[in-house]
């Protein structure tokens, strides 16, 4: 009996060990690249923004990011100074396609006043986005869209694009 038990037993732990080890092998296998950090870095850039639907109107775009080293993680602020104005803080999870460009998407949320290209009134937000270094500089050229869901006052989604040109620092 003591036997048997003890065969269970190994078998159990080579199958568990086995089972992690090409677990392992599988997440080192898909692991993007350690070299390619995209857009490498923080910036502050200035741009225009430009509200669809309900709030289609231009406004001055200030905008930040700060990359969270070691991780694919960003935080991001935009401020919108136009007709109406709005603060719309994201935290990103970044994807590199090359060493000068990635993608991202964000949430967050969006603090506006009457009028703002993204809505109305405060709402939930998703920011997806690109952000493209020049090679050889530390300009950073963005773009993304922000989705204000619940920011229009009929509780409709506000939405609005913004492009510009950032300093890394």
């Amino acid at each position: 009996m003591i036997t048997d038990f003890g065969k269970r037993l190994t078998r159990h732990w080579w199958g568990l060990a086995a089972g992690v080890a090409g677990g392992l092998a599988m997440a080192m296998a898909v692991q993007a690249p350690a070299n390619a950090q995209a857009a490498y870095g923080s910036y502050v850039g200035i741009g225009g923004g430009l509200g669809l639907g309900d709030n289609s109107d231009f406004a001055l775009v200030i905008n930040g990011r700060y990359n969270i080293l070691e991780l694919p993680i960003s935080v991001r602020g935009a401020a919108f100074i136009g007709d109406g104005s709005a603060f719309v803080p994201t935290v990103s999870y970044d994807y590199p396609l090359n060493f000068n460009t990635e993608v991202y998407v964000g949430i967050g949320a969006s603090f506006a006043s009457e009028g703002s290209i993204v809505g109305d009134k405060s709402a939930f937000v998703i920011q997806p986005g690109v952000d493209y270094t020049k090679p050889d500089s530390n300009l950073v050229i963005f773009g993304n869209a922000i989705f204000a869901i619940g920011g229009e006052e009929g509780g409709g989604t506000a939405t609005a694009i913004q492009s510009g040109v950032g300093i890394q620092f």
